[in-house]
């Protein structure tokens, strides 16, 4: 029999009419042969009330494990009220939060950020699935967890979406489903332009980047469980039905925890081009760019400066573009000269624990120093960075490089 997780945000619980909806979208898959596991965040917004209340009351004097105890009463108020809910339709559930011996989730001392031990997460998970052997539908606090010493820790804010992909990897769950105040993951904001579409699919990699830079759908830090071979979607709470379509999370494309390295398998050629103060001229960087795709030449990576803008090209094709980009320079007035540089590797290190790691561009780059390997250019997101170096050096600085994420 197949196991659903159902992740609940708070907004999709807001008041008792929302709360028994989304008991009976539960019940209804229950009855239709599904095992569903309920993951469930705060009440609405009341985990933001009772900061709000420890400030005006406590302030800073309060320490990282009084104030996980504090916070964790959003969840912990919730399971009972989710449950409750299910059991008035007449199906077997029960509340599990981090009080109780059956709880999963297993990390470390860090009360307010804590890292999960997942060998240990797995195996207790295993209580869960007696749970629905049983025919009992499992209601967990997302967000929380708990230390070694039986203390209660979090997981971060809008960590219940680490717990439902968690617990959907741990319990080999057919699908995760995260249900939120809209239908699916959108184009853009619909509250900054209402041309704003919902997407039929998505890539994890894609809802990854999108989460970090500040969409509000999903947590970035989820996707690391994300397994490929479970279905996920995120949907919204007002259809009453887990079976409807939202926007599907594609992949990982490989089975692994987001964290890659890889090195170029052809060298790349830079081509710089020059003129004064070019950087505050308008459209001679589209300018650039718009040449090149039309003659079907891919850019690898853009640098700019106040005088020069760098453009990293396909070996392959760098002879063409340059001679094609010379004619640009020669007919525009604010461009000078270019030139037609080396040939570079390219190393692309990617994780999303790097928007939460201070100095990891020092950690990636101090084995190069060390082994006087010299970069010729740099570049970086919040999920990840991109180095250029000689490509002599670049089986060696792939090698050292691979070895900062293992």
């Amino acid at each position: 029999m197949d196991i659903i997780v159902a992740k609940f945000g708070g907004t999709s619980l807001g008041d008792g009419k929302r709360i028994k909806k989304a008991a009976r979208a539960v019940v209804k898959e229950y009855m239709q042969g599904k095992k569903v596991v309920v993951v469930v965040s705060a009440i609405n917004k009341t985990t933001d009330d009772i900061l709000e209340i420890v400030d005006k009351s406590i302030g800073k004097s309060i320490t990282e494990k009084q104030m996980a105890d504090i916070v964790s009463m959003g969840e912990i108020t919730s399971v009972r009220v989710f449950s409750s809910a299910i059991e008035s339709l007449g199906v077997k559930s029960e509340y599990i939060d981090p009080h109780m011996e059956i709880w999963p989730v297993i990390t470390d001392s860090n009360y307010l950020n804590a890292k999960i031990d997942f060998a240990e997460t797995e195996i207790r998970s295993r209580e869960i699935l007696k749970l629905l052997d049983q025919g009992v539908i499992p209601v967990l606090c997302g967000f929380l967890g708990k230390d070694r010493e039986g203390n209660v820790t979090t997981l971060g804010r809008g960590g219940s979406d680490i717990t439902a992909f968690l617990m959907g990897h741990c319990l080999q769950a057919e699908e995760v489903i995260i249900i939120t105040d809209v239908g699916g993951v959108m184009s853009t904001d619909p509250n900054k332009l209402q041309s704003a579409k919902k997407l039929d699919k998505i890539s994890v990699e894609e809802m990854r980047d999108l989460a970090t830079h500040g969409a509000q759908v999903l947590h970035p830090h989820a996707l690391r469980y994300k397994d490929p071979k479970i279905n996920a979607k995120i949907i919204g709470f007002e259809h009453g039905d887990l079976s409807v379509p939202g926007t599907e999370i594609m992949g990982p494309s490989k089975d692994k925890m987001l964290r890659s390295t890889t090195l170029n398998n052809e060298p790349i050629s830079v081509i710089a081009v020059v003129g004064e103060e070019i950087l505050t001229k308008v459209g001679i960087l589209a300018g650039l760019t718009e040449t090149l795709q039309n003659n079907d030449i891919n850019i690898y990576g853009i640098s700019t400066g106040q005088n020069s803008i760098t453009l990293f090209i396909d070996k392959s094709k760098a002879d063409s573009a340059h001679e094609i980009l010379h004619e640009v320079v020669v007919e525009h007035p604010d461009l000078s000269s270019l030139s037609l540089g080396r040939e570079i590797a390219m190393i692309t290190v990617n994780s999303q624990d790097f928007i939460d790691t201070p100095g990891i561009i020092t950690k990636i780059t101090e084995p190069l120093r060390q082994n006087k390997i010299n970069i010729v250019e740099i570049s970086s997101s919040q999920t990840s960075v991109v180095i250029f170096v000689d490509w002599n050096d670049g089986k060696r600085a792939y090698e050292l490089v691979r070895r900062v994420l293992e």
